[in-house]
This record gives C-alpha cells, structure tokens and sequence, in this order.
C-alpha cells in the first residue's frame, strides 16, 4: 500500500496517540493490579509506538513478526536506538503472548513494573525521532 505524504503524517500521528492512550491504559489496570491487562496494554503502547517509527520512514509490514523484524534491523542493529529497547520490545511480547495464551501463566508484578517506565522512554523516544525528521 502506498501513502501520499500526508496520509503517512496522518497515520503516523494515529499510531503515536494510540500509543499514548494505551500506556494511560496500562497504568490505570496497573493501579487495580490486573497484571496481564497491563502486560497487553504496555506491549501495544510500544507496538504502536514502533509501528508509527517504521509508517514514517516508509517501512511496510503487515505482521507483528514483520514489525519487530523491521524495527531490529532499521533501528536497533544500526544503534539509533538502544538494543535494551530491542530486548525491552521482545521481552514485552512474551509476556503479553503468555498472559494472553497460557492460563497457568501469571505475570511477574514487580518484573512488569520495572518495565513501564523505559517502555514510556522508548515512546517518547521514538516521537522524537519521529519529529526530528
């Protein structure tokens, strides 16, 4: 698919507030303790983060494999964002593929809390990234 100029600023705009809204989700379910919701909430806060990165430098993915594909080899491999943003990334995605999936699972509380606030940095990171360009 291929966007016009200010289809892809509209997009990208789209995917950075959604990744705004879906963090301010995850820390309300964190305030009532419902630790796989905030395991969801805080990965799509960064997939949609991440998504917005790769709309505006004019990736196109159409998988969540495709996304994180993308986002390692644009971005963490070349050191314009850390490789502990990578691992942040894919650590997420497990815990949000397990709490989701596997209902022997639970999410480790104090191992999820650590991770809010670089998943909040790596969003604002790539906003500025986003709108350094």
């Amino acid at each position: 698919m291929s966007l016009s100029a200010e289809e892809r600023q509209a997009l990208v705009k789209l995917e950075m507030e959604k990744a705004m809204k879906t963090y301010a989700e995850a820390e309300a379910l964190m305030k009532g303790e419902f630790w796989n919701g905030v395991a969801s909430r805080l990965y799509y806060a960064v997939f949609h983060a991440v998504s917005a990165l790769l709309v505006h430098d004019k990736h196109q993915v159409n998988t969540h494999r495709g996304v994180h594909t993308m986002f390692a080899l644009h971005y963490i491999r070349t050191n314009a964002l850390s490789t502990q943003y990578g691992k942040l990334f894919n650590q997420l995605q497990t815990m949000r593929e397990e709490s989701d999936y596997n209902c022997i699972y639970d999410v480790d509380p104090d191992e999820l809390a650590a991770k809010m606030q670089p998943a909040k940095q790596l969003i604002l990171d790539i906003g500025e990234m986003i709108q350094k360009q």
